[in-house]
């Protein structure tokens, strides 16, 4: 298994550290496209790291030179600024342009397999369904638009005669690195901040960075993956309740009794935005974070499991465990 080079893209984000960790344990060597000079200690060691950009062609043909594959990982994420002409052009110029420029480089260096991190966003709310990869994609956030916009680019990457491209949709992602609504929330149950609003009936699906990092890799790997979509998620879909419940078992707590009825956190919220709209500050509950919280989101994420033999291992007790436990190292 020696010898072969993985190329990796945003190498220092949310999940980066742990796919590169899996594969060095896999044989890889690894390389890293970075803008920068990664701050000490993020990174494993032993990388070979090439400065540049996805939109900066020749550092691309730098950095794909020699590769067997390429995990690209980099994106723009979900914003919570407001909507402007602005914000979509960067999220146009990372996620859709930045993907067509590293999948152009991958091609012209004759790169095996291109593995792209895709989300389930790509879905939007699944509002009482469950959504598999033969879901129609309805996506309802620049976000999910453009990375849906950016999978053409990968499934449509082939070699002399077969598909190289595979799209993993992740889950929401958790753990030590834990970004977005979900560290929000565990801030929140952590300081003794959170209550609960409505019932928690309301369904979620996630992934805990180690189990996405081995799926990533065993796409890289295996045979059967070119030119295939695959969901990846823990194997389960959760109600919000449970996993609000799980984070308080990792911090020894008993949950909240206190619970704010939806309607009453409706009224509040349309309030709070007549307010932001009239004062210029932003109020901590709004519309747009009333519906995120009680979004529903159901992903079946079977296929990879039937047909690359991925089992995920990290239930919620321990990945909640895992991540609040690092959030308190971080902080101390």
């Amino acid at each position: 298994m020696t010898g072969r080079l993985a190329l990796v893209t945003g190498a220092t984000g949310a999940i980066g550290p742990a796919v590169i960790r899996e594969l060095q344990e896999r044989g890889f060597a690894v390389r890293v496209l970075a803008r920068g000079q990664p701050a000490e200690g993020v990174l494993p060691a032993g990388l070979d790291i090439v400065r540049g950009e996805l939109a900066d062609s020749a550092s691309l043909r730098t950095a794909a030179d020699g590769v067997h594959v390429v995990i690209h990982l980099a994106a723009l994420l979900h914003q919570f600024a407001p909507p402007s002409a602005v914000l979509n052009e960067r999220y146009q110029q990372v996620n859709v342009a930045g993907t067509s420029n590293i999948v152009q480089a991958a091609l012209a260096a004759r790169v095996g397999r291109i593995v792209y991190l895709s989300t389930i966003a790509v879905y939007g709310p699944t509002n009482g369904a469950v959504a598999d990869e033969g879901t129609p994609p309805l996506p309802d956030t620049p976000y999910g638009r453009t990375k849906l916009e950016a999978e053409s680019f990968v499934m449509g990457a082939r070699g002399d005669s077969a598909p190289i491209g595979v799209v993993l949709r992740a889950a929401a992602v958790y753990g030590p690195r834990i970004k977005g609504n979900y560290r929000t929330l565990a801030e929140a149950i952590a300081r003794g901040r959170y209550v609960p609003i409505g019932r928690g009936g309301n369904r979620r699906t996630l992934v805990h960075e180690k189990d996405l990092a081995r799926a990533v890799v065993l796409a890289a790997e295996h045979p059967d993956a070119g030119g295939v979509t695959f969901n990846v998620s823990d194997g389960r879909v959760h109600r919000l309740a449970d996993i609000v419940d799980a984070m308080y078992r990792a911090i020894g707590r008993a949950p909240s009794r206190t619970r704010v009825p939806v309607g009453i956190a409706r009224t509040l919220a349309v309030a709070g935005d007549l307010f932001t709209r009239v004062s210029g500050l932003r109020l901590p509950i709004t519309a747009d974070a009333l519906d995120t919280y009680l979004e529903d989101v159901a992903i079946d994420a079977t296929r990879i499991q039937r047909v690359l033999g991925f089992a995920p291992v990290i239930d919620l007790d321990t990945g909640w465990r895992d991540t609040l436990a690092a959030m308190r190292r971080a902080e101390s």
